[in-house]
């Protein structure tokens, strides 16, 4: 799927993997955040930081109804405050796709898969 966008010199047609690599790249500049989970984690019970190349995994883009929702899994640094972090995440993923991409997201979801202590 992809999210089509009118514009008065044509058509856009962004996939859903655009806009998923560029919501981790955002999450992961947040202070507290380890790195990105996958979405089937809590089925495997193990939890593994994705690298770059893997983001899409741990990012669900959905559109309902010409809304846009997305949901992350991620992993936070031990010792923050976890509400914070995801609030953090929310605000930087909603104002990085309207300022790169145009694109007005409805709702940013946050599941937080694990704790780690995070590499010094």
């Amino acid at each position: 799927m992809s999210i089509e966008m009118k514009t008065k010199f044509g058509q856009i047609d962004i996939s859903n993997e655009v806009i998923a690599t560029i919501s981790g790249g955002a999450a992961i500049d947040c202070y507290g955040i380890v790195g990105m989970a996958s979405k089937n984690q809590i089925r495997d019970g193990l939890t593994e930081i994705l690298r770059k190349e893997n983001f899409t995994r741990g990012v669900i883009v959905r559109q309902e109804e010409g809304q846009v929702h997305i949901d992350m899994y991620i992993i936070v640094s031990y010792g923050t405050k976890i509400s914070e972090v995801a609030h953090n995440v929310q605000s930087k993923v909603k104002y990085t796709l309207e300022k790169t991409v145009g694109l007005t997201v409805d709702s940013v979801n946050i599941y937080v898969q694990g704790v780690r202590v995070a590499n010094p």
